[in-house]
Formats: C-alpha cells, structure tokens, sequence
C-alpha cells in the first residue's frame, strides 16, 4: 500500500521573516479501476481503503448493488514501478456471472458533474431512474442536536488531515450521533465513495438509517452518491449547490448545509430534523 503522506522542503515567510522548513504533504496518485480485467476509470485519489473506494465508485455507478455482485478485488501484479515493486495503483473488480458488465465508460452512463453543462433536469430524472433505493420512504429521524455535534467528531476522526490540512472527509452515523466510519481523500468524492464501500462490504446497503456527513460543500455528485446508496439524509459543513438541492427534493433526501456551530440550513426534508 502507498504512503498516505510525504514530506517536502517549503519556505515559510511572513513579514519577520524567511524559514527553510519540512512540509507534510498529503499524497495523490492515480488508481486505475478495472472490472474483469477491463480499464473503466483513472481517479485521482489519497492511498488507502482502496478496496472500499473501488466498490462505492461502482455501486453509486449503479454497476453493483449487494456483496455477492462482487466475486473478488485484487491488485493486479502489472501495475509494478521501475524498480519492479507493486504500485498498487490498479485494482481488478471481478463481477458475479450474473451481473452485467458496465459499459466502457460508466462515468458517463447516467450523470454529470458540475463541470460538463449538461442540463441539469435530464441528470436528476436520470439518477432517479437508476437508483435502486426509494430515499423518500425512509422515515428516519435525528436531533439537530446531535446533528450539530457531527462535524467536530469527524474532524477529530480526520488523522492525516490534522497532520497536512489537504484532505477531504466523509462519516457515516446512526440516528442517535454514532459514528460508524470515517475515510479521507484528497477528492471528496472518493471519501464519500469510501464509507459506501466499507457499508458494501459490511452489508449495510441501502443506508436506509445513516447520516452521511461531509467536511466540505454538497455538490451534485455527492448528493448523486447518497441517493444511490439509499441515505435519506446527506450533511455538509459548507454551502450545496443549486442542482444537489433540486436532486435532493426530487430524491426525497434531506439536505443539510452550513452544519456549523449550533446552526445549520435545511433545504429538502426539514420532518427528519427534529428539535
């Protein structure tokens, strides 16, 4: 398994001052996901949970749903450096007989991210047809008392973190504020993709009573992942975006923002935040 962080060289200035010092630098590298052997994506990502990183990413791409869709995941002997030691940077997903291969480029199947301009209606109607999970239903409830305590928990959970100040972060809690897991990346969407992967291997999937909480902004993507995953409801430190909240209201999920301090902004689903 590679390193979780480096160290550098930086020159740390302010207006006293000039200071050679060494840095901790939170690693990215690339992972290469395969399925049966096939290449489907490169993402950039911080080493480690990779196994869990691999399933999340493939069943909030609506390619997995259970444990027994998945026969095995390995890293493969050929992703070796130039000194003949494994990188492990690719990963090979191998499918029951039973589960359809996904289509070459399974990122493109049925959403967006914020970049790509693609109209904003068609991406919602299109995670709602896909996804497996009724979030809607679910009649799950938290006290915004408990709610509010989450994101100091995940941030003393953020190990690497607390060390470079360069990761994102991503917990899953039961209604009642405890905190099953925490997982770090560089990309927020590979910490989300993280916590389903381990709730995949634990056989908790749908999230039918789970919080997901991340440490900074609720995108599309993001609100994309819970829905896919059957969480009814997603937390975000930061703002969301206009198009997590039109999914989020046609999901069903309730949408928490600005989960700071003592407040925060409910804007899908306020029956599920009780006083």
């Amino acid at each position: 398994m590679g390193r979780v962080t480096t160290r550098c060289r930086a020159q740390h200035l302010t207006a006293e001052s000039a200071i050679a010092r060494p840095e901790t630098l939170a690693v990215e590298e690339p992972m290469e996901i395969r399925v049966n052997g096939r290449p489907i994506t490169v993402t950039m990502r911080t080493p480690g949970s990779d196994i869990e990183l691999a399933q999340g990413f493939l069943l909030t791409e609506g390619v997995i749903t259970r444990r027994d869709d998945v026969l095995a995941v390995r890293y493969c002997r050929g992703s070796a450096g130039p000194d003949g030691a494994n990188t492990y940077n690719v990963l090979d997903v191998t499918l029951a007989g039973d589960v359809p291969p996904p289509a070459v480029d399974i990122t493109r199947n049925f959403y967006t991210t914020s970049s790509c301009g693609v109209c904003g209606k068609a991406s919602i109607d299109a995670v709602r047809l896909v996804s497996r999970y009724s979030t809607a239903d679910q009649t799950v409830e938290v006290a915004a008392s408990t709610l509010t305590a989450m994101p100091d928990r995940l941030r003393s959970a953020q190990k690497v973190f607390s060390r470079t100040g360069g990761l994102h972060g991503a917990a899953l809690f039961d209604p009642d504020g405890t905190m099953l897991v925490v997982r770090e990346d560089i990309g927020r969407h590979n910490a989300v993709d993280k916590v389903i992967g381990w709730a995949f291997e634990n056989d908790r999937i749908p999230l039918s009573r789970a919080v997901l909480l991340v440490s900074g902004r609720a995108s599309f993507e993001l609100t994309q992942k819970c829905a896919m995953a059957g969480a009814p409801i997603l937390a975000a430190v930061s703002a969301p975006s206009s198009l997590a909240v039109e999914l989020a209201v046609q999901s069903g999920i309730t949408l928490v923002a600005f989960l700071r301090g003592d407040s925060m902004n409910v804007y899908s689903r306020p029956d599920r935040v009780t006083q």
